[in-house]
């Protein structure tokens, strides 16, 4: 995944911490990229870090699966 710079929308979904979190947006817009930076986030954080066990990730392609792994 090619790096990017991040819009002040799509940091507001990757610091977004106590509550879920729906991006809907239009293809090619970033939203794989602004998801897998709000995990690396959410499990890296040093004063809160959460196990990746306990997050439930849904993606609807198979596409957007194979990058995020």
């Amino acid at each position: 995944m090619s790096e990017f710079k991040l819009t002040p929308a799509q940091q507001d979904v990757v610091d977004a911490r106590d509550c879920d979190v729906l991006v809907s947006a239009a293809a090619g817009s970033g939203k794989t990229a602004v998801l897998v930076k709000r995990i690396m986030g959410r499990i890296t954080d040093k004063e809160n870090p959460i196990n990746i066990d306990d997050l439930m990730i849904v993606t609807f392609t198979n596409a957007t699966a194979a990058e995020m792994k």
